[in-house]
């Protein structure tokens, strides 16, 4: 039997699309080595130092010598403050045993779809939806079912357009809410007829909720999936949140039933967690939330900042974000292909931006911008942009 060559892959590995957002940052670090002063706003990392008191914990957790494996469910001290914190928060009791620690919650979902997921099974997802969700889907041989969620409808999905998408091989609705890269909040009636839906659906459907931005809304608190069903799993975190993307910690909320075949998978994959991040959790849940609401009110002062000037440059933004910290501007007027057009900023301005099409077809033609960089930076990046884009309009009028 012929080998294969080096590099041709499995199947799975090759559907794997790039993640532009992360190829624009490398392209802009590239620039920055070069001695150009870059203005990032790609990523979705807020700029903020990790709160001192989890930093200390950490410190502390080493200190104590806390560095072996733990329980492949995650420390039962942060477990136990998961639960407490939904408990407080949305009113929803769950069991501390319910709740799987991850390293992000990259690795959450590639358990999770490896677990729920048949070939051939499909998840519903928005469109425009986080770049890598499909990737997570095919990767455990699903199938991704696009729903279209346009900005004239607010970004939204509406029970309407999601129950013509549900069928006997639905195993899942993704949700996402505060969404990236929209910045859309789903309201509480919506969540609960998604559920209604979900429960009712010919097939065996789960929803699967991304809670990751909880704690970053601007209109009111945002609501869990679990306040209207207990048919779902929720993937949170502490990297938004909390400043804490570089500590990889997050978590799996799921159904009594599945649990133990999570943490088979876990067992087998990860073993668990760093046990000092998990010590800093701890004190991130129960000593931290000052700091959150600080972060909360930084991110909406940049938010109306960055919104008026996109809208004064001549990008549109009708629907405004109310969670997380993006806005997906539409571009079209001048360029129809965001990944070219996001390039050509990068490589004009030096200001990093993410292309749309990096979010579904939904996005193209539009381009995502973080505001999780300082006020001042964010004043440059719109003045350079603003510079940029006149000269780019009075150039094609000459043509």
């Amino acid at each position: 039997m012929a080998r294969r060559a080096f590099g041709d892959l499995a199947r799975r590995t090759e559907e794997i699309t790039p993640f532009l957002a992360v190829e624009v940052f490398e392209r802009a670090e590239a620039l920055a080595r070069q001695g150009h002063d870059v203005i990032h706003l790609e990523f979705g990392e807020p700029d903020f130092e990790t709160p001192a008191v989890v930093r200390e914990a950490a410190v502390r957790a080493i200190r104590d010598g806390r560095t072996k494996y733990t329980h492949s469910l995650g420390i039962l001290p942060l477990r136990e403050a998961i639960a407490e914190h939904y408990l407080q928060s949305y009113g929803v009791a769950i069991s501390p045993d319910q709740v799987l620690i991850t390293a992000g919650t990259s690795p959450a979902m590639l358990l999770l779809f490896t677990g729920l997921l048949g070939t051939g099974d499909e998840v519903v997802l928005t469109d425009p939806h986080y770049a890598c969700y499909p990737n997570f889907v095919r990767y455990a041989e699903g199938e991704p079912v696009l729903t279209p969620t346009p900005e004239a409808e607010g970004w939204a999905l509406s029970p309407e357009a999601l129950g013509r998408r549900l069928g006997p091989r639905t195993r899942a609705v993704l949700l996402n809410s505060p969404a990236n890269p929209t910045g859309m909040v789903t309201a509480p009636a919506d969540l609960s007829a998604i559920a209604d839906l979900v429960e009712s659906a010919p097939g065996d459907a789960w929803v699967v909720s991304d809670e990751i931005y909880h704690g970053l809304s601007y209109a009111g608190p945002a609501h869990t999936i679990l306040e209207f069903t207990d048919r779902a799993f929720v993937l949170n975190g502490f990297s938004k949140a909390f400043a804490m993307t570089g500590w990889r910690l997050g978590y799996l909320i799921a159904p009594k039933t599945h649990v133990r075949t999570l943490q088979r998978l876990h067992q087998n994959f990860f073993i668990s967690s760093n046990e000092f991040v998990q010590w800093a959790g701890v004190a991130a849940l129960r000593e931290a939330a000052g700091e959150v609401s600080r972060f909360r009110a930084t991110f909406d002062a940049r938010r109306r900042v960055m919104v008026d000037g996109l809208r004064a440059i001549g990008l549109g933004v009708r629907a405004e974000p109310t969670g997380a910290f993006y806005v997906l501007a539409d571009a079209r007027r001048f360029a129809e292909r965001s990944h070219d057009f996001a390039f050509e900023i990068l490589t004009t301005t030096h200001v990093a931006v993410t292309p749309g099409v990096d979010f579904g077809p939904g996005g193209e033609g539009y381009l995502r911008f973080s505001y999780a960089n300082g006020l001042e930076r964010i004043r440059e990046a719109l003045s350079r942009l603003g510079g940029f884009l006149a000269a780019r309009s009075r150039r094609k009028e000459e043509l």
